[in-house]
């Protein structure tokens, strides 16, 4: 090798571990927008197992702060509550989109409700959120919609339940 011939041995391929696939998976941010503790808690355990960074906010308002602070850009993708003290995921939602038409970017932002009646996932899509999940939450739909948002593919998801 040092004189420059090449080597007759095969090159061995690289071990494959569950902790080699987690090192080299990069899933990105993900902005936590949810007044319930407990789901909050339950939600982001579930995306930081999945390799996702995490930042929680508990309302709209203090989700516009952050994707308003230059410090932290770059999230992939926004979980909206949509019932919330102070401001709810309808409001910010249509803030965030009207700042959108100056800076032509786009943020996905799914929907996360309790609301599961007839209609809810349509209104949530009409007020120009990208997904929509109904609580309790089902671990393999909520990594369905947010990998298909992120333009990643779904990898399977351990069991767990997030309520309002």
């Amino acid at each position: 090798m040092a004189l420059g011939h090449k080597s007759t041995e095969r090159e061995r391929p690289a071990l494959v571990t569950r902790h080699s696939l987690l090192e080299t998976r990069h899933t990105g941010r993900v902005l936590l927008v949810e007044d319930n503790g407990v789901n909050r808690l339950i939600a982001s355990r579930l995306l930081e197992r999945r390799g996702y960074t995490v930042v929680q906010v508990t309302n709209g308002q203090e989700a516009l702060a952050i994707l308003n602070d230059t410090a932290t850009v770059g999230f992939g993708c926004v979980l909206m509550d949509v019932q919330m003290p102070e401001m709810d995921g309808f409001e910010c939602t249509a803030i965030i989109r009207e700042g959108e038409q100056r800076t032509h970017g786009h943020l996905p932002i799914i929907a996360m409700t309790a609301h599961a009646m007839k209609g809810d996932e349509a209104r949530c899509l009409a007020a120009g959120m990208d997904g929509y999940l109904s609580k309790p939450i089902q671990p393999e739909e909520f990594f369905d919609v947010i990998e298909r948002q992120l333009g990643l593919s779904s990898l399977s998801a351990s069991p767990s339940v997030l309520t309002d």
